[in-house]
C-alpha cells in the first residue's frame, strides 16, 4: 500500500510535466499523507485528455454510495488487477481516470524486531513520476461536495520487489493523454496497469527512519 509520497518540484515544472492549463502556486511537500489535499490532474469530458486541468482533492476515495462516511473505511488504493470488479472503483475506471503528480514515494521494510526501515522511491532520472489514480466527488447528506482521490496500485516491479509486494502504477509521460481519454476504448487504459519497467526507479534508504 501507498501511503506517503512527496512533491517537490516547482509548479511550473509539474505543470510543464502534466500540461494543464491552471498556473496554481503551491508549497513543496516532502510528506504528504491520508486524508491531506492533493494535486490532481483530470481532464475535461470529450477533450480525448488533451484539455487537462489541476485540481486538489482528499486523498481518500468516497465512491457516491456510501451512507455513513465516518463507518467507511479510508480507500488510499486501489487495485488495478480488480478495478472493475469492485462497485466502489467500477464507474470511476471507466469515467474518472486522473494523474497524481509526485516526485517520489515511500517504503517501509522489517527491520528486525520492531524497526523498519523506511525508503524512498523516486525516477532513475530524479524526474516527476505520474501516479495513475481515480477520482470521484462524494455529496454528503448536507449536499456538500467533496472531491476524492485515490492511487492505483499493482505488482511490484523487479526493483521493489524485495521491499514490497505493491506499487503505483505509474503512467509514462507519453501516455499520459492516453490514460486520461475516456472515450477511447477501456483496453487502452487497461494495458497501462503494469508493474513500473526495470531501470525507472530507484530506492533510496533513509537514514535515522
Amino acid at each position: 500500500m501507498v501511503a506517503r509520497f512527496a512533491l517537490t518540484s516547482p509548479p511550473d515544472i509539474v505543470r510543464g510535466y502534466f500540461g494543464y492549463a491552471e498556473t496554481p502556486d503551491f508549497p513543496p511537500r516532502g510528506a504528504i499523507l491520508p486524508t491531506e489535499p492533493i494535486a490532481v490532474v483530470a481532464s475535461r469530458e470529450f477533450s480525448r485528455g488533451a484539455a487537462r486541468h489541476f485540481r486538489l482533492m482528499r486523498w481518500g476515495f468516497m465512491p457516491g454510495f456510501v451512507k455513513d462516511p465516518a463507518s467507511f473505511p479510508l480507500l488510499l488504493n486501489a487495485r488495478a488487477e480488480s478495478v472493475l470488479e469492485k462497485p466502489s472503483f467500477r464507474a470511476a475506471f471507466k469515467r474518472r481516470r486522473c494523474l497524481i503528480p509526485a516526485d517520489g514515494y515511500y517504503l517501509w521494510r522489517d527491520a528486525g524486531g520492531r524497526r523498519k526501515q523506511a525508503f524512498f522511491v523516486q525516477a532513475e532520472n530524479g524526474g516527476l513520476l505520474a501516479l495513475a489514480g481515480l477520482h470521484e466527488t462524494y455529496l454528503d447528506a448536507s449536499g456538500g461536495e467533496i472531491d476524492t482521490a485515490c492511487i492505483l496500485t499493482t505488482q511490484a516491479g523487479a526493483t521493489l520487489q524485495e521491499l514490497s509486494d505493491r506499487a503505483p502504477v505509474i503512467v509514462p509521460r507519453a501516455q499520459i493523454g492516453r490514460w486520461l481519454d475516456h472515450e477511447a476504448a477501456l483496453d487502452a487504459a487497461l494495458a497501462l496497469l503494469a508493474p513500473a519497467p526495470a531501470g525507472l526507479l530507484r530506492a533510496t534508504p533513509l537514514a535515522g527512519a
